[in-house]
């Protein structure tokens, strides 16, 4: 696949230069994500409506702590990142092994190694005061109606006055 760094005409919509440095860390055949060019152009303006999300809140909550559910090898909080903000990823510990090599944790990055319907994981979130900021982002549409309750019910339990901003799929 040519490097996404010569493909300048979407510049203007989403820029992700961590992204671009993964793809080219990463041996894998992307030629293939090349075929579904809709879904691509999907997924990025998915991403910029999340950023701009996030974006706003720490603009009115500059120390905030934003909690990224299932995170992947997702690279908002290189986008986003205000210089004080608190970010963790979580996800599952298969997922957080590969992340901690190809993105190294950082002084406001930190890693939860769990999944989101273990409760446990809300006591890693240290600062909880300057607000808490939630994203699922492309989660959501993997579990029952009942988990998803579940979830919201444990979030609203622990981040009584946190945000949570997320997607759901059309049926």
């Amino acid at each position: 696949m040519e490097s996404c760094k010569s493909k300048q005409g979407y510049s203007s919509l989403f820029n992700d230069t961590k992204a671009i440095e993964l793809v080219e860390k990463i041996d894998y055949d992307f030629s293939i994500l090349e075929e579904n060019l809709f879904q691509n152009l999907f997924m990025a303006a998915r991403a910029k409506q999340f950023d701009d999300k996030i974006k706003s809140f720490i603009a009115e909550h500059p120390r905030a702590s934003v909690i990224n559910l299932r995170a992947g090898l997702d690279t908002a909080f290189y986008r986003v990142d205000n210089g004080l903000v608190q970010w963790y990823d979580l996800d599952l510990p298969n997922v957080i092994a590969i992340q901690e090599q190809l993105l190294p944790t950082t002084d406001k990055i930190t890693y939860i190694s769990k999944s989101i319907f273990d409760p446990s994981w809300c006591n890693d979130i240290k600062d909880v005061e300057n607000g808490v900021f939630i994203v699922a982002c492309g989660v959501l549409a993997y579990f029952k109606e009942t988990q998803i309750k579940q979830l919201f019910s444990m979030l609203a339990d622990n981040f009584p006055n946190g945000q949570v901003v997320f997607d759901v799929p059309t049926t």
